[in-house]
């Protein structure tokens, strides 16, 4: 039984998959990224705070980044490698694969911990958190207390896809939503009674994260379709290998982010200081923080599109490895429309309701220079968000495929060669404004290439069904 119990991925309806798969897993992202957004919403309402504390947390965000691409790479990689495994009917590969991944995100976790303490300056300042000294201090007071909860971080997160991959998505969803829901609830009282700042948001955060990884360990030892023996920890070279290899999209999709934010923040503060007004002390740490927001929405709208893409990553892998090929491209089909849809509607919301956004994030506390940068971040930023959505799609499902080094290509093109080249590019002619624009331009020309690999992937696959029919509808 222990072979057979999911082949109902490559039986049931693919529109009723992936609502069962693909919703939890996009909550699962949505509350993940709440994290941290929660944090500036509460950080930007209060008045000893302000404009100075979502600076540092924007400064600090790509850093928590860097931490989640390490664990999705182990997560995505193992969920990937767990659902192949189980569709070629080769089930100890798959318990090798979750006994490894545990083993990696544990040791990955300690080194990154590690080496946050030890360079914390360092890595505040290559992150623009030198815009001015208050904006420093209370980065790397904020740092201080995140970085304390990345191992319980990057554990949740690098074993909620593998929980996925085991059968239980709601699961997956219940573990993550718990610990934000709590985050939530300190969040206010650290802040505004005990008066924390800084450091109350971060030790909320670390408090939720602490209780997503605990019921994560809870599962792995009630774990249904695949149950690792002692044995299956030990670390294996070719395991490891096939997991990281599975998952490096994953992970360079995040840590190119990471270095498209270390552009685009340290552009910002050269910029800024060149600006008519933002050129002011008072002022400098204003397009930064509301850089910071605009990310942040677009964060909510990726973890909706990537929740979606990475929840089909089972249905994908299974079938993939069955031959059921048909099966995948309809599947491709759907999630490309829904991605498309989600898209469209937070354009939408970007660009008819950018002052209502802002407001949010503690905008009657500040200037009208605030007010105003903000509700232009907005509408140019963010003015490509259909094809930003499809772009992540495409990634994703090619990486579920096994097409790792054409997803990886195309998301290293993105994030590298667009993100950071035109971050650094554009402000050259169009000073502060540059900034702005780097990020449709990007995910403008990134989705050619996009267009060009779905219309080739659909052609595979079509091609591929046609020489084996019988086999594509098992």
């Amino acid at each position: 039984m222990e072979q057979t119990a999911n082949h109902f991925l490559g039986r049931e309806p693919v529109g009723r998959l992936m609502m069962k798969y693909a919703v939890p897993c996009m909550i699962s992202l949505l509350v993940g990224a709440l994290y941290n957004i929660v944090d500036q919403i509460f950080i930007a309402n209060a008045s000893y705070l302000g404009s100075y504390g979502n600076a540092a947390n924007t400064v600090v965000f790509p850093l928590t980044v860097i931490a989640l691409a390490i664990a999705v790479m182990i997560g995505d990689g193992c969920c990937a490698f767990v659902s192949l495994s189980l569709g070629r009917e080769q089930p100890q590969d798959a318990k090798k694969s979750v006994g490894n991944a545990v083993v990696m995100s544990v040791a990955g976790s300690i080194l990154l911990c590690a080496l946050y303490l030890i360079f914390s300056d360092t890595i505040i300042a290559m992150f623009g958190g030198t815009v001015n000294a208050e904006t420093f201090a209370r980065s790397k007071e904020y740092f201080f207390y995140i970085t304390l909860g990345i191992p319980f971080y990057m554990f949740g997160q690098a074993m909620n896809p593998v929980i996925r991959a085991d059968g239980d998505p709601k699961f997956a969803m219940l573990s993550t939503l718990a610990g934000a829901l709590l985050n939530i609830i300190l969040d206010p009282i650290f802040i505004f009674v005990c008066k924390w700042g800084m450091m109350g948001a971060a030790v909320a955060t670390v408090i939720g994260q602490i209780v997503t990884a605990a019921l994560a360990v809870w599962y792995l030892c009630h774990m249904k379709l695949v149950k690792p023996a002692k044995t299956d920890f030990k670390p294996e070279a070719g395991i490891i290998r096939q997991t990281l290899i599975l998952g490096l999209t994953s992970f360079l999709s995040q840590i190119s982010l990471v270095a498209a934010m270390a552009a685009i923040n340290n552009m910002i503060r050269k910029y800024s200081a060149l600006h008519g007004i933002f050129g002011q002390e008072q002022y400098a740490q204003i397009p930064m923080a509301v850089v910071g927001i605009v990310m942040k929405f677009f964060q909510i709208v990726i973890s909706i599109v990537v929740g979606m893409a990475a929840g089909c990553i089972p249905i994908v892998g299974f079938n993939m490895g069955a031959g059921l090929l048909n099966r995948v491209k309809t599947l491709f089909s759907k999630l490309l429309m829904a991605e498309a849809a989600v898209g469209a509607v937070a354009l939408i919301i970007v660009e008819c309701f950018p002052k209502e956004l802002i407001g949010i994030f503690g905008a009657a506390n500040e200037s009208v220079y605030y007010t105003d940068f903000a509700v232009r971040a907005f509408r140019i930023y963010l003015c490509m968000m259909i094809f930003a959505c499809v772009n992540k799609a495409c990634f994703i499902f090619l990486q579920a495929m096994g097409k790792a080094a054409a997803s990886t290509v195309l998301s290293m093109v993105r994030e590298i060669v667009f993100g950071v080249g035109f971050a650094v590019l554009l402000p050259l002619f169009f000073g502060l404004d540059g900034v702005l624009y780097s990020m449709p331009v990007s995910d403008f020309l990134t989705f050619l290439a996009s267009l060009y690999l779905i219309f080739r992937t659909r052609r595979q696959l079509s091609d591929e069904h046609a020489a084996n029919p019988l086999q594509s509808y098992a």
